[in-house]
């Protein structure tokens, strides 16, 4: 009887704890499904992280080939990893991941190789302990692909976020004589708000030549920097810029893709009006409503390993910058390229917290 009674009470009390043992089975398998890991893409100069399903190395390193979604591409999150690249083998050991990727992986320019780089090892570091980035292609180091990278050792993200060029410095150029046209032309360009108070020094210079491109494109004239007939004539009888939309009192910035200018706003009146290079098409800038979160006077893109003086970010890595070539038409990577003419003037007039609108057409 004693033993038909041990047996019913193992059996009865063996049920709950059967039942908690697969609860307790389907409760980690639930928590490792639902398990996230970081993937980091570009978003204008610098990284940024998205969520993606995953626990390992692999995980991230195919989530990362994978690529932002639509929804992701249209809030300005880009990847330079070539579609076509394969994930041969990813393995850790103390503290290293050797990542092996098909040759995709190592070809193409500058900047798209520099970015997929700081990308792979910006999303790889800290997953599963991975403190190195050691890449394979075919199974084999490489070297000299990524320029200023030496790739034939692990590396790792903070040798990628150390600067290793110096700050720019704008060249110095000998300017012509001064030109009463140009004097005259520079007080019309200061009334219209294209040029400071003491721009008028009848010297063509950066300067001038800036002012004239922005007036040049908000004029919706041919973009060529220089004072033609066309700009002449249209100088005297145009009008100060107005912002497009009302907004009331404060300081605020109205980024034009279209005509490829801003709008420094104060109390819904232009203060100044300046010529810009927004991102081109494969990285182009969105448009939306956002507000200036940073001011930094030298920020390190880590992706392209460059300088970007006074900046201004205002979505992710997308921001207003100094930059040494600003052509007339949107070339960047999603940021808003200043001339170093105009980007130290619109820094001291920005604020955390400025709104930015992005307009696609004007």
């Amino acid at each position: 009887m004693h033993d038909r009674r041990t047996m019913l009470a193992t059996c009865v009390a063996g049920v709950p704890l059967a039942i908690a043992a697969l609860a307790a089975v389907v409760a980690t398998a639930a928590a490792v499904g639902h398990r996230h890991i970081r993937v980091y893409f570009v978003q204008g100069e610098q990284l940024a992280p998205l969520t993606r399903p995953g626990a390992t190395a692999l995980d991230a390193v195919r989530q990362l080939v994978a690529g932002p979604t639509r929804a992701e591409l249209g809030r300005g999150f880009r990847t330079y990893v070539p579609a076509s690249t394969r994930v041969r083998s990813v393995t850790i050991a103390r503290g290293v991941a050797t990542v092996d990727l098909s040759e995709p992986f190592a070809t193409g320019s500058r900047d798209s190789l520099l970015a997929r780089l700081s990308e792979l090892v910006h999303t790889l570091t800290g997953v599963q302990g991975t403190t190195k980035v050691q890449l394979l292609v075919n199974g084999k180091a490489v070297t000299g692909r990524f320029p200023g990278v030496p790739t034939e050792r692990p590396i790792t993200l903070r040798l990628l976020e150390t600067p290793n060029v110096p700050v720019p410095q704008p060249p110095q150029r000998r300017l012509p004589a001064p030109d009463p046209a140009v004097k005259a032309a520079q007080q019309q360009l200061i009334a219209l708000g294209y040029l400071l108070a003491d721009d008028d020094d009848g010297l063509f210079g950066p300067a001038t030549r800036n002012g004239i491109l922005a007036f040049q494109k908000w004029e919706r004239l041919d973009r060529t920097g220089l004072l033609d007939s066309r700009t002449k004539t249209r100088l005297a009888s145009a009008r100060h810029p107005s912002p497009l939309i009302r907004r009331g009192a404060g300081r605020r910035a109205e980024i034009l893709l279209d005509r490829q200018v801003a709008l420094l706003i104060d109390d819904d009146r232009v203060v100044r009006t300046i010529a810009i290079s927004s991102g081109k098409p494969s990285t182009p800038t969105p448009p939306g409503d956002y507000r200036v979160y940073a001011k930094i006077p030298r920020w390190w893109s880590v992706p392209f390993r460059e300088w970007l003086p006074y900046a201004l970010p205002f979505v992710g890595g997308i921001a207003f910058h100094e930059f040494g070539d600003v052509p007339a038409y949107p070339a960047s990577h999603g940021c808003v390229r200043q001339s170093p003419t105009v980007a130290s003037w619109t820094y001291a007039f920005a604020y955390v917290g400025m709104p930015v609108k992005v307009i696609a057409n004007s």
